[in-house]
């Protein structure tokens, strides 16, 4: 099962979760944007708050597919792991995204607390049932899919046509960009995930997307101060190795 600590995830009374969903910072980037003022009091009848530590799981690959989730604050890093134990990164959420959707009954994927992380849990059965009073808020799921499977073909593509230079510009340019959706600067970047991290999304060893970052820092593209944050320089120069790299 996930490890959601019981205690963290008690859900608060709805009247109270209505002015909670209300005055939430991220709401308009999250699924629950959609819905008016009525709707959001009847989602906040099945939705709890959860909290938890940094390295803590939130979902298992191959476990029942239970509850749903968005990331309120914190991030999260997904993966799977491959029948010989090594591991593959699959991509990292935000504040605003949306986690656990499922094509069948169990998670087909595994995520864990970058930092410390907070999350709305909706149970799937509770709602699935509630969807069909709320045709907005399950259209907007759909589009959350159709957003997974688009991501999965970029994916794709990064792993099998790119340079490693190519992938971590691409990676910083995508970072930079889900920021300034979220309202925050493209530039600098906070970059919660590990060095090892970033190479298994990338398909590069940690020695390779240290090396790549010590090239683009010397071509004067970013700058490194701290280990977690990255000052992009350059914005147009690392653009110019992801439009290389795609054609454009």
């Amino acid at each position: 099962m996930a490890i959601l600590p019981a205690a963290a995830a008690r859900p608060a009374p709805p009247s109270k979760m209505v002015g909670v969903c209300a005055a939430c910072a991220i709401r308009e980037l999250s699924v629950c944007s959609v819905l008016s003022a009525t709707e959001l009091s009847r989602l906040c009848t099945i939705v709890a708050t959860v909290n938890l530590d940094a390295g803590r799981t939130v979902i298992n690959e191959g476990e029942p597919a239970d509850d749903l989730f968005n990331v309120i604050r914190g991030s999260v890093k997904l993966y799977k792991l491959l029948s010989d134990g090594r591991r593959q990164v699959t991509g990292f959420l935000f504040p605003g995204d949306f986690l656990g959707i499922a094509l069948n009954d169990t998670y087909a994927y595994s995520g864990d607390a970058l930092e410390p992380l907070q999350l709305c849990r909706f149970p799937r059965k509770k709602l699935e049932i509630l969807l069909a009073e709320l045709p907005r808020l399950e259209r907007k799921l759909l589009g959350t899919t159709a957003h997974e499977l688009a991501a999965a073909q970029d994916q794709m593509m990064l792993l099998g046509r790119k340079t490693a230079r190519e992938r971590v510009a691409s990676f910083l340019v995508s970072l930079s960009e889900r920021a300034v959706k979220r309202r925050r600067p493209a530039s600098p970047l906070d970059v919660p995930m590990s060095r090892t991290d970033i190479a298994d999304f990338l398909g590069l060893t940690t020695e390779t997307v240290s090396r790549t970052l010590t090239q683009l820092r010397q071509a004067r593209l970013i700058a490194t101060s701290e280990r977690k944050r990255i000052n992009i320089l350059n914005q147009n120069g690392l653009k110019a190795l992801v439009d290389a790299a795609t054609g454009a």
